[in-house]
């Protein structure tokens, strides 16, 4: 199997013709096999002849998770004995979103994961630790076992912490890269320097990250990235993805983005009023899915916001690339006078290296604005460590959030919950 597609060598218009398509494939689709759509299409007086170019998706309303929580039977194209895995998302109203997968689907995600482990250098025979959960109705780790299945590497699956299993099994098996949440490095580095462990001299060679950014928006390492290479000199490389889209957008050896593959999906960035955002401007990512059998997805906004990057890369794939996210749309935070989102502070507190764990909070006060409080576990003694915090934060953002001390052992059960593939380090309590 080619995992290094030539779709994505074309050039752009031979890219855009093969994407109208597979576009008019899935309007035939929806309008046959989705409650969904059908009702959307018919409602809003929408004829499939119509929509003929990229261009034309613009006269289709676009779908929120909101309408998935409110109608979840209405997405499914195919009756229940057709689908082989249940995996779930977290919804907007509190319950989580179900997505079933049919067999077709778990070929296409084992695809996607391979072409996308292949941009990042993995190749056949390479051993991979996976530090990541594949239970509890997660899509990811199934992903990430299927694709390295599929093009031909060997997997150890270790699943989340215990950083004393994590290295008995990089000693033992070897692995070339690791798949983990890269906060979780920092704590394998520090479990090894306490216990005497040769960690720079180990099989590993790079960590494809998940979960958590590791670039500025100018591709350079943010703060996270930077204390993991100042202790231990692996590459480190990028990958976006989300169970809505059942595709990853993951960076090649050249680090200057996650690369688009334009034969699973479709993007738009959109701004705050729907229109396509100017090149260079970012917005909000809104996809199309291709080739998805059970819940397949038409102008649904992700909630993300990002950049996109359209120069050809030097690794020979001409497809759009999207940097970092700069942050989800609902978790905007207006404070006094100063919008922000949850990245830029990780970057501030993940500054400071006696921090041992934290979580921003955001809830509203009386008067319906938003407030920022700042928990902090650390293992400083010094008394104006929380001014320091302030005063980095101001100098940094312009805004003084509220700062709490919080004990370790209570601050962290909050932060690495077990029903969590990924630290919750920011917890939204605004209605």
């Amino acid at each position: 199997m080619d995992f290094y597609p030539s779709i994505e060598r074309s050039d752009i218009q031979e890219i855009k013709k093969f994407q109208e398509r597979k576009l008019q494939e899935l309007l035939t689709y929806l309008e046959t096999h989705s409650p969904f759509y059908q009702r959307l299409f018919k409602e809003n007086h929408i004829h499939i002849a119509d929509i003929q170019t990229l261009e034309d998706l613009q006269k289709i309303p676009t779908t929120t998770k909101n309408d998935i929580q409110q109608h979840n039977d209405d997405f499914f194209c195919v009756t229940p004995d057709k689908i082989v895995d249940y995996s779930t998302t977290s919804g907007t109203l509190g319950d989580p979103v179900t997505f079933g997968l049919s067999d077709n689907d778990l070929e296409r995600l084992a695809y996607n994961e391979a072409i996308s482990f292949a941009c990042a250098g993995i190749k056949k025979g390479d051993v991979v630790q996976m530090i990541t959960t594949i239970d509890k109705r997660f899509m990811a780790g199934l992903a990430y076992f299927l694709g390295l299945r599929k093009m031909g590497a060997s997997v150890v699956r270790m699943g989340p912490g215990i950083p004393e299993l994590q290295w008995d099994s990089i000693f033992r098996y070897k692995p070339k890269y690791l798949i983990t949440v890269p906060s979780f490095l920092l704590k394998m580095i520090d479990y090894a320097e306490k216990h005497g462990i040769d960690y720079k001299n180990s099989s590993v060679y790079g960590a494809v990250c998940i979960g958590e950014s590791i670039k500025n928006q100018d591709f350079t390492d943010n703060i996270l990235s930077q204390k993991i290479k100042e202790k231990w000199d692996i590459k480190l490389f990028s990958t976006y993805a989300s169970t809505e889209m059942s595709t990853a957008f993951t960076e090649c050896e050249e680090q200057i983005g996650g690369h688009h593959h334009p034969e699973l999906i479709i993007t738009e960035i959109l701004d705050d009023e729907g229109n396509p955002a100017r090149e260079g401007e970012s917005g909000e990512l809104t996809i199309t899915t291709l080739g998805v059998e059970a819940i397949p997805l038409l102008r649904f906004r992700t909630g993300d916001i990002v950049k996109a990057h359209y120069e050809p890369c030097k690794c020979g794939r001409n497809t759009m690339r999207l940097g970092p996210v700069i942050g989800r749309k609902q978790q905007m935070i207006k404070y006094k006078g100063t919008t922000l989102y949850p990245p830029a502070m990780n970057d501030i507190l993940n500054d400071f290296n006696n921090i041992l764990c934290y979580q921003i909070v955001i809830q509203s006060n009386e008067i319906g604005l938003d407030e920022i409080i700042i928990k902090i576990s650390t293992d400083s003694d010094s008394e104006g460590f929380v001014n320091e915090v302030r005063d980095h934060f101001r100098a940094k953002l312009r805004v003084s959030p509220k700062i709490e001390l919080v004990d370790f052992d209570v601050l962290s059960k909050t932060v690495f919950n077990p029903n969590s593939r990924k630290p919750i380090v920011f917890l939204d309590l605004r209605n």
